[in-house]
């Protein structure tokens, strides 16, 4: 079956965030996630917009529980940096060597 972008983005996080390795088992991992978006060109207003939907999702479904919508935030903020970033180079940029999939904890990235 295919899996659609929210699908990507639910595996995604699930990895990140601690579960199995799907997305880097079954989608390729970090380098494809940044692959993705190479080209893109995201300006500070696009990746303003997608964090204010992020944090309101996060308030809709997890009403009061700062101490998991603070984390996913920062996860959030440190993620689409890279992603930004990333969009600014041309298709087909070599992204050098795939590295692990990070993860996410209450603590911040796990290095």
């Amino acid at each position: 079956f295919t899996l659609t972008h929210v699908d990507h983005v639910a595996v995604w996080l699930a990895e990140v965030l601690g579960g199995p390795a799907e997305f880097t088992t079954r989608l390729g991992g970090h380098q494809a996630l940044l692959r993705s978006h190479l080209g893109l060109d995201i300006h500070d207003e696009h990746r303003e917009h997608w964090l204010q939907l992020m944090s309101d999702a996060i308030d809709s479904t997890l009403p009061g529980r700062p101490k998991i919508a603070a984390p996913l935030m920062d996860y959030f903020r440190w993620g689409t940096a890279i992603a930004q970033d990333v969009s600014r180079s041309p298709v087909g940029t070599d992204l050098g060597p795939p590295g692990p999939t990070p993860r996410w904890t209450q603590d911040g990235l796990v290095e």
